[in-house]
């Protein structure tokens, strides 16, 4: 379930990777990413904290991590 102003979506192969995912954790200032033994999930209570700072989407590899607007068209 997307927040009400962002959501993130992670691909696939990228959640799996457990490195990715402490990595992903760690650089998030507001906690949207979670580290797990099966990779990164995502805290969807965080998510309208986002304060699109693209730290995550640096931390990724290419096209790793998407930050949707859904206040955009």
């Amino acid at each position: 379930m997307p927040g009400l102003f962002i959501d993130v979506k992670v691909d696939p192969e990228v959640a799996k990777d457990a490195g990715i995912a402490a990595k992903l954790e760690e650089v998030c200032p507001v906690g949207i990413f979670v580290a797990a033994a099966s990779g990164v999930e995502i805290d969807e209570q965080n998510l309208d904290e986002c304060v699109l700072c693209d730290l995550c989407i640096e931390a990724a590899p290419k096209n790793g991590v998407r930050v949707i607007k859904l206040y955009e068209s």
